[in-house]
């Protein structure tokens, strides 16, 4: 066995650069060479990580001697040889295949078919345990030396074996987990034990590496340990010598985001760059990286984000939820604006299919497939989902190699997998799902079937546990001398040169808070195997901290509370003010840089909108009540046409039973042109016209349960007023009558309603029309608003609409359909007087409009409560000042 010699690197004892710390372990590496009569370019230098490639070897070259083989143990290996495939029902090392591997592992043991049936929430998250416990048995395992591996694999078995007390699931789970593990493909890392170089230099940062000490035991060339850590037993001794670091407490997340850019941008602004930034708390990082982009720091992430989170995942999640069978409106109008790709001539067309989806409420994909559709537009965008979601509809069961190529099937026919080529975060997305793998290839856990839903969780599953890098390349060993930010974990920023750090979220609850770890194994167990627990992350996390403070300028940051809890400093933050303490020092307080900007308060004023190029050529009832009740509000709806979309989800609400029922009578009466001889065939008719409408809305007949009852309540309600009305002489003519006039005193202005029924009675000699507007609403509220015929705008509009081009003698009726015990008819009265007085009055209205009259945000009565103008016209931040004559604002 070769001898192990230790030098230790004491970088804190003075304000320190990178390029000093690494001259000084080049030179110690030099020396010992020279001690043991080598050449340093017969020896291997092993860095912890691979960012400290670059400054390892500039440090040597600096020494302008023969420069030595400079790895860490990963790039080392690889460049030895490629990785072995795993073989058959062996770890494939993907958490999202291992998931799914061992759910369908669990699923065929007996003693786990019951729980499966009982609680398959409990039985996934065991499968996850077991998929954790295995990959750390495996990585485990790869530190240890390949002549004592078989050893250590019989203390697994002996220690699962002699485990006592409760918890026998978790046993047996340990037992999968130990013989899965020793499946595992042999490690990369055992070619390092047989290569002989003439010698090991090992830089250690942060702790003793397992890997390097197993390959030390068995090397049979001299090996030194070059550390440059400070002592465990007394870590923050050593740093309580440098520079204190300053500490800021914030008030809030997004005080404390705000102090984290300035003062990244402070040290930028005095030309210290590159800065760490230390993403201890991941969430904050991203907050304060969107502040520095927005001020044209250079950075780079070194922490990445999830990868479900890119617009790539999204994609293929949004196409594959719109594939369910049961998918809603909304998941398929999302994958068609956010997961297709398709020519811009589609995007009408989307638009189109949205409208008449909104319009008719369907919100279920089965409804959009047998809607009926007079926009060509439309059927051809409706025409080309369909079609690239049939890959994915087929309900049947399939192999996981299946479904990814029917998968990529669907993304081509969607137009979106070039696009997902040409994306870096697509690009791994491919790789990370095997996207473009010949499906015999490896990779698939089982030839077992998968259901749409279980394949869909296992995508999920995949992006969720993948990490993204975007600046991936520059991160792998990259200098940083055009990078302004580094965002990098605490432990990748030991020996880096950094000319500052900040620090955000260093409290207790992320900084040196005790982490419990949730493993299949016993404590005894993880001891006698060597893994590393609670403690032993705890450590590596103070080493890591102290490494951090030698640095010449750091700043710690945490606030005090987050989601309503006290939050306090981090406990290595106390160690370090305790040590600073011992030596008369303190940590130094923070200075804002952030600037004070004072701003005038200014009141928020009504101002009357003034916009003459804006009057509508087209009014409907609606609009037209919009002017009366607020002429704010038809100013944001039909002069501006903003409209507020109707959600397409699966809550079913009244307005839909009533758009329902208002299709249901359409349906009826056009399909009964004459009365038949009884009431019993009118409401065997009625039914049957519910129902198919119901299947045509695609509505849920459990969810429409509730307005079923209703209906089957109304259907002899409203036979029995039907006929009694045509034994009266009424019959109805036509329905759902859309109608466009154009009166001369409007000037130009078009007037346009939906009519829900005009019948015809013979009275006398004449023929009356009646039209009748259905309303589901109460019947004591429809005769409060035909009180004062003045007030009641629809069936004045709708008269006015009938009248100009039909002489005949009108009645307007609004038909309560929830009247009990009958159905109830509340008529308003002289209509056709009121018709006239609103053609009169809508035309000075017009005419004012044009003039330039001001539209004023009224502010008053029950309107405003479910007004969705509200934010427009700042009705919550209204000053109690006068509103000012000359206060308007022009469009």
């Amino acid at each position: 066995m070769a001898t192990i010699a230790r030098r230790h690197v004491d970088n804190a004892s003075e304000a320190w650069t990178s390029d000093d710390v690494w001259d000084r372990i080049a030179t110690q590496a030099k020396s010992w060479s020279d001690e043991q009569k080598l050449s340093l370019r017969d020896v291997v230098v092993i860095v912890p990580f691979v960012q400290l490639l670059p400054p390892a070897r500039q440090a040597f070259a600096r020494l302008r001697v023969w420069m030595p083989r400079i790895e860490t143990t990963r790039t080392l290996a690889a460049a030895l040889g490629p990785q072995e495939l795993p073989a058959l029902f062996a770890p494939n090392l993907d958490p999202a295949l291992d998931q799914l591997a061992a759910r369908q592992m669990l699923s065929r043991q007996a003693w786990a078919a019951s729980w499966r049936r009982r609680d398959l929430r409990g039985l996934e998250r065991a499968a996850a345990r077991l998929v954790a416990t295995t990959h750390e048995l495996v990585a485990a395992a790869s530190r240890v030396a390949p002549s004592q591996r078989g050893a250590w694999w019989l203390t697994a078995r002996e220690s699962i074996r002699v485990m006592a007390g409760p918890g026998g699931r978790e046993r047996a789970l340990a037992q999968i987990a130990v013989e899965w593990a020793a499946l595992a493909a042999t490690p990369p890392t055992d070619r390092l034990f047989e290569l002989e170089p003439a010698a090991w230099i090992v830089v250690e940062a942060g702790g003793a590496d397992s890997l390097t000490a197993a390959l030390f035991s068995v090397a049979r060339s001299p090996c030194l340990v070059i550390d440059t850590d400070a002592p465990l037993e007394a870590p923050f001794d050593t740093a309580s010598r440098g520079v204190p670091p300053a500490i800021a407490v914030c008030a809030s997340f997004e005080d404390e985001a705000e102090a984290t850019a300035a003062q990244v941008l402070e040290h930028l602004r005095l030309e210290q760059r590159p800065v760490a930034l230390i993403a201890q708390d991941r969430v904050l990082v991203r907050r304060v990286r969107a502040l520095l982009e927005r001020a044209g720091a250079a950075l780079r992430d070194e922490t990445g984000w999830k990868l479900s989170t890119t617009r790539a995942a999204a994609r293929l999640m949004t196409l594959l939820v719109a594939a369910k069978r049961d998918a809603s409106a909304d998941q398929f109008f999302e994958w068609l604006k956010s997961g297709t790709r398709w020519p811009r001539e589609a995007a009408a067309g989307t638009a189109a299919l949205e409208a008449q989806c909104r319009k008719r409420a369907a919100w279920r994909i089965d409804a959009i497939a047998h809607l009926a559709l007079d926009h060509p537009a439309a059927e051809a965008v409706r025409a080309e989902a369909f079609a690239a979601l049939a890959p994915l509809r087929d309900s049947t069961a399939r192999t996981l190699a299946d479904w990814r190529a029917s998968s990529v099937d669907a993304l081509q026919r969607a137009g979106a997998m070039a696009a997902l080529r040409r994306d870096g975060a697509g690009q791994q997305m491919i790789a990370v799902l095997r996207l473009d793998n010949d499906p015999a290839s490896p990779g698939a856990p089982s030839a077992e079937s998968l259901s749409l839903a279980e394949f869909t969780q296992w995508v999920d599953e995949a992006l969720e546990a993948a990490t993204f890098r975007a600046d991936r390349a520059m991160t792998d060993g990259a200098g940083l001398d055009e990078v302004d930010v580094v965002i990098t974990p605490l432990a990748r920023a030991m020996l880096r040169p950094f000319a500052a750090a900040v620090l955000p979220g260093a409290d207790d609850s992320r900084l040196g808070a005790f982490v419990a770890v949730d493993s299949l194994l016993s404590k005894p167990m993880r001891a006698a195997l060597g893994l590393a627990g609670a403690e032993a992350r705890r450590d590596a996390e103070s080493l890591a901290f102290v490494q951090l403070l030698r640095l010449p300028r750091v700043t710690l940051l945490h606030r005090r509370a987050d989601a309503g809890e006290t939050l306090a400093a981090s406990p290595l933050v106390e160690r370090l003010a305790l040590a600073l303490a011992e030596h008369g020092a303190t940590l130094r307080g923070w200075t804002d840089p952030r600037i004070d900007v004072v701003v005038a308060a200014k009141p928020t004023l009504r101002r009357a909108a003034i916009a003459p190029s804006l009057v509508p050529t087209r009014l409907s009832a609606t609009s037209f009540e919009a002017l009366r009740t607020c002429p704010y509000r038809f100013f944001a709806r039909s002069m501006l046409a903003l409209v507020e979309d109707l959600e397409l989800d699966g809550d079913l609400e009244k307005r839909d039973y009533g758009n329902w029922l208002h299709q249901v009578l359409h349906l009826f009466h056009e399909q009964r042109r004459q009365a038949p001889a009884d009431a019993a065939a009118d409401q065997t008719a009625l039914r049957l016209a519910g129902a198919s409408t119901l299947a045509t809305l695609g509505f849920d007949a459990a969810e429409f349960l509730p307005w079923s009852a209703s209906f089957a309540a109304f259907v002899p309600r409203y036979v029995d007023w039907l006929r009694l009305r045509e034994a009266s002489g009424a019959r109805w003519t036509k329905g759902e009558v859309e109608i466009r006039a154009r009166p001369a005193s409007l000037e130009g202005v078009e007037l346009q309603g939906r009519i829900d029924r005009i019948d015809e009675r013979r009275v006398g000699g004449d023929v009356v029309l009646e039209l009748i507007d259905y309303k589901t609403g109460s019947a004591g509220g429809l005769k409060d608003k035909v009180r004062d015929p003045a007030e009641d705008t629809q069936l004045a509009f709708y008269a006015a609409l009938v009248g100009i081009d039909d002489e005949r003698p009108l009645k307007a009726t609004y038909l309560a359909l929830e009247a009990r015990p009958r159905l109830e008819e509340i008529e308003h009265k002289k209509v056709q007087e009121s018709a006239d007085a609103l053609i009169e009055g809508i035309a000075i209205d017009m005419s004012r409009l044009r003039g330039g009259m001001g539209l004023l945000p009224l502010g008053e009565g029950d309107a405003c409560g479910y007004c969705e103008a509200r934010g427009l016209c700042r009705r919550d931040h209204w000053s109690d000042e006068p509103l000012p004559p000359q206060e308007s604002v022009g469009a």
